[in-house]
């Protein structure tokens, strides 16, 4: 009896310093999913630096209590699996909305943490509509560029002018 509570409290701690050093963790329903589209959507999930794990709800709660997220708690209820990410803040929520939409369309997002705070559905999915970094960069890049050119433009034209005065 012994060793099964300590084997307990051993995975009850493994999950929760697997909590604490993602940058994002997102609890989902995954109900009604075929084992085919179940592999899908892990599959599609690593492909954005992810992972999908299925541990008992028990086990579940009590690390994400451990790791110091009591709100995150009451979302193991139910078939649910755990999505972690520790480099992109946004991609699992975004694989999972995405997924909502086609053949996993049973799959249900809970709740999640996001760089430490606890996200409900509605952030989430929030979360999930923003681009990502590289398109968020991409695109600052090309405001700025814009925003240079015209003043290279503008300059040049201001010497243009200087010059034929």
């Amino acid at each position: 009896m012994k060793e099964s509570l300590a084997q307990k409290q051993k995975e009850v701690a493994e999950v929760a310093e697997r909590i604490k050093n993602a940058k994002t963790v997102v609890v989902f329903k995954y109900q009604g999913l075929t084992v085919d589209a179940f592999q899908n959507l892990r599959r599609n999930m690593r492909a954005k630096d992810c992972e999908v794990s299925v541990i008992k709800n028990n086990i579940s709660s009590r690390a994400s209590k451990e790791a110091g997220y009591e709100g995150l708690a009451d979302a193991f209820v139910g078939p649910v699996a755990i999505a972690f990410s520790k480099s992109d803040l946004v991609a699992p929520a975004k694989v999972l909305f995405d997924a909502t939409k086609g053949e996993n369309a049973k799959v249900e997002v809970v709740k999640g943490v996001v760089d430490g705070d606890v996200y409900d559905f509605n952030q989430l999915k929030t979360l999930s509509q923003l681009p990502s970094y590289e398109t968020l960069l991409t695109q600052l890049a090309a405001g700025m560029l814009g925003t240079v050119s015209q003043l290279a433009i503008g300059l040049n034209m201001l010497v243009e002018k200087g010059q034929n005065a």
